[in-house]
Protein backbone atom coordinates (compact mmCIF):
# COMPACT_ATOMS: atom_id res chain seq x y z
CA UNK A 1 0.00 0.00 0.00
CA UNK A 2 2.57 2.47 0.80
CA UNK A 3 4.58 1.78 -2.14
CA UNK A 4 1.24 2.52 -4.49
CA UNK A 5 0.64 5.78 -2.42
CA UNK A 6 4.20 6.85 -3.07
CA UNK A 7 4.08 5.83 -6.71
CA UNK A 8 0.53 7.66 -7.15
CA UNK A 9 2.95 10.79 -5.33
CA UNK A 10 5.40 10.51 -8.26
CA UNK A 11 2.90 10.46 -11.02
CA UNK A 12 1.36 13.84 -9.90
CA UNK A 13 4.30 15.38 -9.70
CA UNK A 14 5.60 14.23 -12.88
CA UNK A 15 1.97 15.11 -14.37
CA UNK A 16 2.05 18.44 -12.71
CA UNK A 17 5.36 18.97 -14.62
CA UNK A 18 3.91 18.36 -17.24
CA UNK A 19 0.66 20.62 -17.00
CA UNK A 20 3.55 23.55 -16.17
CA UNK A 21 5.32 22.78 -19.62
CA UNK A 22 1.92 22.94 -21.28
CA UNK A 23 0.74 25.85 -19.93
CA UNK A 24 4.00 27.67 -20.39
CA UNK A 25 3.46 26.41 -24.50
CA UNK A 26 -0.10 27.93 -24.56
CA UNK A 27 0.85 31.23 -23.21
CA UNK A 28 3.82 31.25 -26.01
CA UNK A 29 0.67 30.82 -28.56
CA UNK A 30 -1.20 34.33 -26.72
CA UNK A 31 -4.13 34.37 -25.08
CA UNK A 32 -6.54 32.92 -27.79
CA UNK A 33 -7.25 29.36 -28.50
CA UNK A 34 -4.46 28.59 -31.42
CA UNK A 35 -7.48 26.01 -32.76
CA UNK A 36 -9.88 27.66 -34.91
CA UNK A 37 -11.53 24.81 -37.08
CA UNK A 38 -11.66 21.51 -38.85
CA UNK A 39 -10.22 21.41 -42.05
CA UNK A 40 -11.34 18.44 -44.63
CA UNK A 41 -9.38 17.23 -47.45
CA UNK A 42 -10.45 20.24 -50.11
CA UNK A 43 -9.14 22.27 -47.57
CA UNK A 44 -12.60 23.88 -46.24
CA UNK A 45 -12.45 25.21 -43.02
CA UNK A 46 -15.41 24.71 -40.69
CA UNK A 47 -15.31 27.14 -38.19
CA UNK A 48 -15.87 25.69 -34.13
CA UNK A 49 -18.57 26.61 -31.67
CA UNK A 50 -17.97 27.14 -28.12
CA UNK A 51 -20.04 24.20 -27.30
CA UNK A 52 -18.27 23.00 -23.92
CA UNK A 53 -18.95 19.25 -25.00
CA UNK A 54 -17.38 20.29 -28.61
CA UNK A 55 -14.47 22.17 -27.00
CA UNK A 56 -13.74 19.32 -24.38
CA UNK A 57 -13.35 16.66 -26.97
CA UNK A 58 -10.99 18.95 -29.10
CA UNK A 59 -9.02 19.98 -26.01
CA UNK A 60 -8.61 15.88 -25.31
CA UNK A 61 -7.72 15.52 -28.79
CA UNK A 62 -4.91 18.24 -28.71
CA UNK A 63 -3.62 17.02 -25.12
CA UNK A 64 -3.11 13.36 -26.38
CA UNK A 65 0.11 13.58 -28.65
CA UNK A 66 1.84 15.36 -25.25
CA UNK A 67 0.57 13.10 -22.98
CA UNK A 68 1.85 10.11 -25.11
CA UNK A 69 4.70 11.97 -25.02
CA UNK A 70 4.97 12.18 -21.64
CA UNK A 71 3.81 8.73 -20.84
CA UNK A 72 7.12 7.98 -22.74
CA UNK A 73 9.72 10.21 -21.17
CA UNK A 74 8.86 8.49 -17.74
CA UNK A 75 8.60 5.03 -18.94
CA UNK A 76 4.49 4.78 -18.34
CA UNK A 77 2.06 2.42 -20.81
CA UNK A 78 -1.00 4.27 -21.39
CA UNK A 79 -4.47 2.22 -22.30
CA UNK A 80 -7.09 4.58 -23.72
CA UNK A 81 -10.64 3.98 -22.84
CA UNK A 82 -12.27 1.15 -24.67
CA UNK A 83 -15.93 3.44 -25.27
CA UNK A 84 -16.69 6.77 -25.13
CA UNK A 85 -18.50 6.27 -21.30
CA UNK A 86 -16.03 4.77 -19.99
CA UNK A 87 -13.93 5.66 -16.84
CA UNK A 88 -11.14 7.09 -16.93
CA UNK A 89 -10.11 8.36 -20.52
CA UNK A 90 -6.70 7.44 -19.61
CA UNK A 91 -4.53 5.08 -17.18
CA UNK A 92 -1.05 5.18 -16.52
CA UNK A 93 0.75 1.88 -15.96
CA UNK A 94 4.28 1.57 -14.43
CA UNK A 95 6.95 -0.74 -14.71
CA UNK A 96 5.95 -1.67 -11.16
CA UNK A 97 2.26 -2.36 -12.60
CA UNK A 98 0.43 0.18 -10.51
CA UNK A 99 -2.29 1.67 -12.53
CA UNK A 100 -2.87 5.63 -11.95
CA UNK A 101 -6.36 7.14 -13.89
CA UNK A 102 -6.37 10.31 -15.48
CA UNK A 103 -9.90 12.16 -16.50
CA UNK A 104 -9.68 15.32 -18.44
CA UNK A 105 -12.45 17.76 -17.48
CA UNK A 106 -13.27 21.31 -18.54
CA UNK A 107 -15.23 24.16 -17.07
CA UNK A 108 -15.19 27.63 -19.00
CA UNK A 109 -15.28 30.83 -16.19
CA UNK A 110 -18.24 32.14 -15.14
CA UNK A 111 -16.71 35.20 -13.59
CA UNK A 112 -13.17 36.11 -12.07
CA UNK A 113 -13.41 33.54 -9.07
CA UNK A 114 -15.60 30.56 -10.59
CA UNK A 115 -16.25 28.03 -13.44
CA UNK A 116 -19.10 26.32 -14.41
CA UNK A 117 -19.67 22.92 -13.21
CA UNK A 118 -17.30 20.24 -13.54
CA UNK A 119 -18.39 16.79 -12.71
CA UNK A 120 -15.70 14.17 -11.62
CA UNK A 121 -17.83 10.68 -12.68
CA UNK A 122 -20.27 8.59 -11.02
CA UNK A 123 -20.71 7.64 -7.44
CA UNK A 124 -22.68 4.41 -8.43
CA UNK A 125 -21.78 1.64 -10.67
CA UNK A 126 -17.99 0.91 -10.54
CA UNK A 127 -17.70 3.95 -8.07
CA UNK A 128 -19.39 1.21 -5.39
CA UNK A 129 -18.58 -1.95 -6.86
CA UNK A 130 -15.23 -1.85 -7.07
CA UNK A 131 -14.21 -5.46 -8.51
CA UNK A 132 -16.32 -4.23 -11.38
CA UNK A 133 -14.88 -4.31 -15.00
CA UNK A 134 -18.24 -2.54 -16.38
CA UNK A 135 -17.42 1.02 -17.46
CA UNK A 136 -13.85 1.09 -16.15
CA UNK A 137 -11.27 0.42 -18.03
CA UNK A 138 -9.93 -1.76 -14.83
CA UNK A 139 -11.96 -2.33 -11.92
CA UNK A 140 -11.40 0.69 -9.21
CA UNK A 141 -9.54 -1.15 -6.71
CA UNK A 142 -6.83 -1.97 -9.00
CA UNK A 143 -5.39 2.00 -9.48
CA UNK A 144 -3.03 3.29 -7.26
CA UNK A 145 -3.93 6.77 -7.81
CA UNK A 146 -7.58 8.76 -9.46
CA UNK A 147 -6.54 12.14 -10.95
CA UNK A 148 -7.95 14.71 -13.06
CA UNK A 149 -6.31 16.82 -15.37
CA UNK A 150 -8.73 19.89 -15.47
CA UNK A 151 -8.62 22.72 -18.28
CA UNK A 152 -10.31 26.31 -17.45
CA UNK A 153 -11.11 28.99 -19.75
CA UNK A 154 -12.86 31.78 -20.92
CA UNK A 155 -16.14 31.83 -23.23
CA UNK A 156 -15.37 34.62 -26.28
CA UNK A 157 -18.14 36.54 -27.81
CA UNK A 158 -18.56 35.14 -31.47
CA UNK A 159 -20.64 36.87 -33.86
CA UNK A 160 -23.50 34.87 -35.25
CA UNK A 161 -22.26 35.12 -38.96
CA UNK A 162 -18.83 32.90 -37.53
CA UNK A 163 -20.23 29.53 -38.62
CA UNK A 164 -19.76 29.14 -42.33
CA UNK A 165 -17.40 27.42 -43.93
CA UNK A 166 -13.65 29.35 -44.42
CA UNK A 167 -10.32 28.70 -46.85
CA UNK A 168 -7.55 28.39 -46.14
CA UNK A 169 -6.31 31.68 -47.22
CA UNK A 170 -8.84 32.90 -44.29
CA UNK A 171 -7.20 30.81 -41.26
CA UNK A 172 -5.87 34.37 -39.74
CA UNK A 173 -9.33 35.70 -39.78
CA UNK A 174 -11.11 33.21 -37.78
CA UNK A 175 -12.37 34.01 -34.64
CA UNK A 176 -11.32 32.26 -31.07
CA UNK A 177 -14.04 30.36 -29.71
CA UNK A 178 -12.16 30.31 -26.38
CA UNK A 179 -9.32 31.82 -24.73
CA UNK A 180 -6.84 32.16 -21.69
CA UNK A 181 -6.28 28.62 -21.23
CA UNK A 182 -5.22 26.91 -17.63
CA UNK A 183 -4.60 23.73 -16.87
CA UNK A 184 -4.25 21.84 -13.62
CA UNK A 185 -3.55 18.33 -12.16
CA UNK A 186 -5.04 17.20 -9.28
CA UNK A 187 -6.28 13.75 -7.05
CA UNK A 188 -10.30 13.96 -7.79
CA UNK A 189 -10.66 13.76 -4.12
CA UNK A 190 -9.20 17.28 -3.32
CA UNK A 191 -11.42 18.93 -5.62
CA UNK A 192 -13.98 17.44 -5.33
CA UNK A 193 -17.64 18.76 -3.44
CA UNK A 194 -20.11 17.05 -1.29
CA UNK A 195 -22.71 17.43 -3.39
CA UNK A 196 -23.81 16.21 -6.69
CA UNK A 197 -22.64 17.39 -10.20
CA UNK A 198 -25.44 18.99 -12.26
CA UNK A 199 -28.84 17.75 -13.31
CA UNK A 200 -30.15 14.12 -12.11
CA UNK A 201 -27.35 12.25 -12.82
CA UNK A 202 -25.41 10.19 -10.31
CA UNK A 203 -22.68 12.19 -10.63
CA UNK A 204 -20.06 13.57 -7.87
CA UNK A 205 -19.64 17.77 -8.63
CA UNK A 206 -16.26 19.43 -8.04
CA UNK A 207 -15.68 22.72 -6.30
CA UNK A 208 -16.30 25.82 -8.24
CA UNK A 209 -13.66 28.26 -7.06
CA UNK A 210 -10.95 28.68 -9.59
CA UNK A 211 -7.97 28.99 -7.02
CA UNK A 212 -9.23 26.14 -4.68
CA UNK A 213 -9.45 23.85 -8.05
CA UNK A 214 -5.71 24.54 -8.90
CA UNK A 215 -4.44 24.39 -6.02
CA UNK A 216 -6.77 20.99 -4.57
CA UNK A 217 -8.63 22.72 -1.32
CA UNK A 218 -11.67 21.29 -2.35
CA UNK A 219 -13.37 19.94 1.42
CA UNK A 220 -12.63 16.44 1.41
CA UNK A 221 -8.75 17.82 1.16
CA UNK A 222 -7.55 18.01 4.81
CA UNK A 223 -9.92 14.54 5.39
CA UNK A 224 -8.31 12.32 3.19
CA UNK A 225 -9.15 10.17 0.49
CA UNK A 226 -10.67 7.56 2.61
CA UNK A 227 -13.39 9.92 4.13
CA UNK A 228 -14.61 10.82 0.39
CA UNK A 229 -14.99 7.43 -0.35
CA UNK A 230 -16.69 6.58 2.56
CA UNK A 231 -19.01 9.55 1.24
CA UNK A 232 -19.68 9.42 -1.62
CA UNK A 233 -19.86 4.87 -1.32
CA UNK A 234 -22.81 5.67 0.97
CA UNK A 235 -24.40 9.05 -0.65
CA UNK A 236 -28.04 9.12 -1.45
CA UNK A 237 -30.26 10.64 -3.88
CA UNK A 238 -34.07 11.16 -2.63
CA UNK A 239 -34.62 8.42 -4.99
CA UNK A 240 -32.12 6.42 -3.82
CA UNK A 241 -32.95 6.68 -0.08
CA UNK A 242 -37.07 5.92 -1.53
CA UNK A 243 -36.28 2.58 -2.71
CA UNK A 244 -34.56 1.90 0.34
CA UNK A 245 -37.74 2.52 2.11
CA UNK A 246 -36.60 5.66 3.88
CA UNK A 247 -37.67 9.23 3.94
CA UNK A 248 -34.67 11.02 3.61
CA UNK A 249 -31.00 10.51 2.73
CA UNK A 250 -29.04 9.68 5.94
CA UNK A 251 -27.24 12.96 5.03
CA UNK A 252 -26.69 15.84 2.16
CA UNK A 253 -23.51 17.52 3.36
CA UNK A 254 -20.75 17.08 4.82
CA UNK A 255 -21.74 18.65 7.95
CA UNK A 256 -25.01 16.34 8.60
CA UNK A 257 -22.81 13.25 7.43
CA UNK A 258 -20.21 13.72 10.21
CA UNK A 259 -23.27 13.79 12.50
CA UNK A 260 -24.34 10.54 10.86
CA UNK A 261 -21.37 9.10 11.34
CA UNK A 262 -21.40 10.25 14.98
CA UNK A 263 -24.24 8.70 15.75
CA UNK A 264 -23.93 5.17 14.45
CA UNK A 265 -21.79 3.40 11.17
CA UNK A 266 -22.84 3.39 7.62
CA UNK A 267 -25.47 0.82 6.88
Amino acid sequence: MAANMQAAEVFLEHMQQQVAKLNQLLASQGGNWAIRGVIDIFQQIYALSADTKLVSKIMEIVLLPHLFQFAQQHDYKVVLSPEQNYYPDLSFIDNQNCKFALDIKSAYRVDEEKVSTMTLGTFTGYFRERNSKKNITFPYSEYSGHFVLGIIYTRNDIPANHSRTYQLSELSSLPAVIRDIHLFVQPKYRIASDKPGSGNTKNIGAINNIEDLINGRGPFADLGEEVFDDYWMHYMTSDMARKKNLERPPYSDLRSYQQYKQGGATG
